[in-house]
């Protein structure tokens, strides 16, 4: 019996139990957007990194037999995304799960969690960084922030890069292997901007008013909507437009309910509507 019947998609990321990012977002809102949700778990945590403490337990050593199962099971992806990850090990099995995984009807999603405002996250050292642009050539897109973006390219961090260079940028990047390249959450002010590249046609700029402090999570819901849409066949700028109008949306819910920054994007609000 074929367990490929319907859309599904792997989505390799951490668990974390509270304050609404990695696969806890990705699960709920890639379900409601019509597609399976597979995840693939790195590591597992009480609640992510940003509170005073918190509780985790390492998955790289379960991560290769996990994924084996999947193969006895002969599942077909037409989705894969990948998240944050811990080591240059879990770069390595990650890398294998797409060798074998990824096929011409899959569509591949690499989020490259490893830093913001210029610099890498406490948790990743340059050795880790250096490994994550082993899997950009995998990608069908691409959703970096500039300082990723930065780094896959070896370029200095410029907060303020024209859109000359942005889409320099973006070259550079496609030149690895993504078609599809968005580097989100610029600042220009009190607006974000997301600047969307895709092979052969002009960069797209859009901007939102930005709403209330940077939030844990926002990344995820970002990626996962993408990562569904693409599934789904939404044309790609449209699909930026979509999760950035949805986050600013709940963004906004997030300031009335008087939610801590920790605690992330109140989706629930609004999770109905994708």
């Amino acid at each position: 019996m074929s367990h490929n019947h319907q859309k599904k998609m792997a989505v390799i990321n951490d668990f974390c139990g509270f304050g609404r990012c990695s696969l806890a977002v990705s699960l709920p809102i890639i379900s409601a957007m019509k597609v399976q949700c597979c995840p693939l778990p790195t590591s597992v945590f009480s609640n992510h990194t940003g509170f005073e403490s918190f509780y985790c337990t390492d998955f790289t050593d379960h991560m290769s037999a996990y994924a084996a199962e999947w193969k006895k099971l002969n599942l077909r992806f037409h989705g894969i995304l990948t998240g944050f990850l811990g080591s240059p090990e879990q770069i390595g099995i990650v890398k294998d799960f797409l060798t074998h995984f990824k096929t011409e009807e899959t569509i591949t999603v690499i989020d490259p969690v490893m830093g913001d405002y210029g610099k890498l996250y406490s948790t990743y050292s340059p050795i880790l960084a250096a490994k994550m642009r082993d899997l950009v050539p995998f990608a069908d897109i691409l959703t970096p922030n500039l300082t990723e973006a930065c780094i896959l390219t070896e370029t200095p961090y410029d907060p303020n890069l024209s859109e000359k260079r942005l889409e320099e940028l973006c070259q550079e990047l496609n030149a690895m292997g993504p078609k599809k390249i968005v580097i989100s959450g610029l600042e220009r002010g009190e607006d974000l901007e997301n600047f969307i590249y895709e092979e052969g046609k002009a960069p797209i700029i859009l901007r939102e008013h930005k709403v209330g402090p940077c939030r844990s999570g926002t990344g995820d819901v970002f990626s996962s909507m993408i990562a569904a849409d693409a599934v789904n066949g939404t044309e790609f700028g449209e699909s930026v437009r979509k999760a950035s109008a949805f986050i600013a949306k709940v963004l906004r819910r997030a300031l009335e309910l008087d939610l801590p920054k920790t605690d992330g994007l109140c989706f629930e609000e609004f999770l109905t509507e994708l």
